[in-house]
């Protein structure tokens, strides 16, 4: 088991600065997001972007094919149930103005980013949660849709032979890629957007940790944990084990690290230090990553584990998947 100090020594300082400087040469980037399924988000985002529609319409475009993907089991539609076999999703979306929305524990609609967008602009509130966010997406017009799929099914009945949910680093990249059916555990698209206003926005959406206990919320939705956007100055999101992100507020904590003067990068590999000095071996299995961009485009990360991926997109349309730094390594 590695000791607090072990953690804070596991990544050469050069490495890192390296990985930043080749990102500096590229073009400026205008959406980033989360794991390898990112890529064809940031597609629909750009999309978006490319028919006039704001950093907001990018991030709700690319939040929603994530939902809809019936592969992906840590978003929306094919999402992972609780241990009573219940799926729910929680998700929230923030603007270049404060804007935000959110909604948590939501059940049968598939696309949690687009209540939360609801909530924000049709509500006098941000955030709804279980029914009374059902209830409000049914008014708003959205389909009742069977979330659990057969192939998420039939992991859970797997589960169900061991009961176990402890979280496993890197299930979003692994399982996205084969048949869900092992003790999955989380979670998460997020995504931040440049608009051709120069304006920025962001957007978080999940299906949370798989087999959580009834009624579990991560960050995920949590304005300031898994989501924070400052038009000032770039946003951040995060992904992994939610519990560690809120307990160190790490989208905020990450945007205020660029506040005073880091790059993308040293502010997302600040806080998960701060992380690591806070919980030391508690989180020595864990991943926890940390996805930011500033308004000069500039786009960096870091986690707590190896293996955390994140898709970049220029104006051009370019888009290139990068490993993260981390500190485990």
């Amino acid at each position: 088991m590695a000791s607090r100090r072990s953690l804070l020594a596991a990544v050469p300082a050069a490495t890192v600065a390296g990985a930043a400087a080749a990102r500096e040469a590229a073009a400026p980037a205008v959406m980033v997001s989360t794991w390898d399924f990112g890529a064809a988000a940031n597609a629909a985002g750009m999309a978006a972007r490319a028919n006039g529609g704001s950093a907001l319409d990018m991030v709700e475009a690319g939040g929603r094919v994530a939902e809809a993907d019936e592969t992906n089991s840590s978003v929306g539609l094919g999402g992972l149930p609780d241990r009573d076999g219940r799926v729910t999703l929680d998700a929230c979306v923030m603007t270049w103005a404060g804007d935000i929305g959110a909604v948590c524990a939501l059940e049968d609609i598939v696309h949690a980013v687009s209540v939360a967008r609801r909530v924000m602009e049709r509500t006098p509130h941000v955030m709804l949660v279980g029914e009374g966010a059902r209830t409000f997406a049914l008014e708003q017009g959205f389909e009742p849709t069977n979330l659990l799929t057969p192939r998420a099914e039939a992991a859970w009945r797997e589960w169900l032979t061991t009961a176990n949910y402890a979280p496993r680093p890197n299930s979003e990249n692994s399982d996205w890629r084969s048949m869900p059916g092992g003790p999955n555990n989380h979670d998460t698209i997020g995504l931040l957007a440049i608009g051709a206003d120069q304006r920025m926005a962001g957007a978080c959406t999940t299906s949370g940790m798989a087999f959580k206990l009834r009624g579990r919320v991560g960050d995920s939705p949590i304005i300031g944990a898994g989501l924070y956007v400052d038009d000032e100055v770039g946003g951040a999101t995060a992904t992994g084990v939610g519990e560690d992100v809120v307990r160190i507020a790490g989208a905020h904590s990450v945007v205020e690290a660029m506040r005073h003067g880091l790059d993308p990068t040293a502010a997302c590999r600040s806080v998960i230090e701060r992380l690591a000095r806070l919980r030391g071996t508690k989180v020595a299995g864990s991943q926890v990553a940390l996805l930011a961009l500033d308004k000069a485009g500039r786009a960096g990360a870091f986690a707590l584990q190896p293996g955390f991926t994140f898709a970049v997109t220029d104006a051009a349309g370019r888009t290139r998947i990068e490993p993260a730094g981390a500190l485990f390594a």
